[in-house]
């Protein structure tokens, strides 16, 4: 174990120590929680600021540089406003639930990071279902999107609920199936084995660890992963339930103040969740790529894939435009759930073919699994092709 990563976890051990016996079990759940509840905030307002920098270099512009040396400032001043804003309630509205949406959004995000391995034993709870409890966990986000439209009492409110649960309900299958095939292939649903099991004895070309995104059913499964967690985070360009040119701001129209921030905190940490659910899955976790670096603290390479993945989400928002509800919905279901099934044939395959005495060895089972893969991509992705019609200019 690296030294870096000793001293993390022995340190709890020693705080405990000077607990009261009676009182440790509180105190190691709160030395469990506390960092999770100040990382993920502060990357949430580091995210914010990288976005906006990002995007305005895309843009050909400079984005925030008025708070603080580069616009370093600008989260402190965006809470800051969010924090004294009115809060402005409709007198229609059902103010309980209202009031509870955005709280039921928040609440069990944080519970998706107590089961997500940061780095070696440094993960809050340990579960034989770790996978299966970060997905029912997940599933709260529906209920708390549907309570913020129809408590507001508002049509665009509504419509904008309905889209966002017609949405997150067709790509949470893909996302699941895409899981499944990792499950198949370790025989487990505790993220911290999954994680075990890429970081074993480098065994590709003799230093590169045994990620699944290295194998064909492992590199698919992380594209559809990747779109499928875009779509489900209400990223561009699947963020059709906030669409502004259409229904406003979609669900979020009646909120303001703090109740907004904290469904804009509940986006974002959502979807740090689900990249670090990617990174478990397929990226080997808190391992490193090469044998050879594997001296580097186990929560850095954590972080460093968390950082790159965020960069994608946020190259991806600045260059592709929204899909329309119908090219969205058509994607889920005609493309993405038959690739993610395929996918799982492709994971057996992959499987089973370790043990045939074939000519080349990896090189046919890469080939034939490539094939199996892409062919139905080829032919799926015609399907889903919008058909454009020949332009016929007339004069008035």
């Amino acid at each position: 174990m690296n030294g870096l990563d000793q001293i993390f976890v022995t340190l709890k051990h020693w705080v405990l120590g000077y607990v009261p016996e009676a009182w440790q079990p509180i105190a190691s759940i709160l030395l469990s929680i506390a960092p999770i509840m100040m990382v993920f905030p502060l990357l949430f307002a580091i995210t914010t600021w990288l976005e906006r920098k990002g995007l305005g270099r895309i843009q050909n512009r400079l984005g925030p540089n008025r708070v603080g040396p580069f616009g370093w400032l600008q989260p402190i001043a965006d809470g800051i406003k969010m924090l004294t804003k009115e809060d402005v309630v409709p007198r229609s509205a059902d103010h309980l639930i209202h009031f509870l949406a955005p709280v039921i959004l928040v609440v069990p995000v944080f519970l998706l990071f107590s089961v997500l391995p940061f780095g070696r034993n440094m993960v809050a709870i340990d579960l034989d279902a770790g996978l299966l409890f970060f997905f029912a966990a997940g599933a709260a986000t529906e209920l708390s999107v549907f309570m913020a439209g129809w408590a507001s009492r508002n049509k665009y409110s509504v419509l904008g609920a309905m889209r966002a649960i017609a949405q997150m309900i067709s790509y949470e299958l893909p996302l699941v199936i895409s899981s499944l095939t990792v499950v198949m292939m370790v025989g487990s649903l505790s993220l911290v084995t999954i994680v075990d099991k890429q970081a074993q004895a480098p065994v590709l070309f003799g230093f590169l660890h045994q990620w699944h995104v290295f194998t064909p059913w492992g590199f698919a499964g992380f594209i559809l992963f990747f779109i499928a967690a875009t779509a489900e985070s209400n990223r561009t360009p699947f963020d059709l339930p906030e669409g502004e040119s259409e229904i406003i701001a979609g669900y979020l129209i009646e909120y303001s103040g703090f109740k907004y921030a904290l469904f804009f905190m509940g986006e974002y940490l959502g979807l740090f969740a689900i990249s670090g659910l990617g990174i478990t899955l397929f990226l080997g976790g808190w391992s490193a790529p090469f044998s050879f670096l594997d001296w580097v603290p186990s929560y850095l390479w954590f972080f460093l894939k968390l950082l790159g993945i965020i960069c994608v989400f946020i190259w991806v928002r600045g260059t592709l435009p929204r899909l329309r509800m119908d090219q969205l919905m058509s994607f889920a279901w005609k493309f993405m759930l038959p690739m993610s099934l395929i996918n799982v044939v492709v994971a057996g395959l992959w499987h089973y073919s370790k043990d045939w005495a074939l000519p080349g060895g990896v090189s046919l089972r890469w080939i034939i699994c490539a094939i199996v893969i892409a062919v139905p991509y080829v032919f799926l992705g015609r399907a889903v092709q919008p058909r454009v019609a020949k332009r016929i200019y007339r004069y008035a």
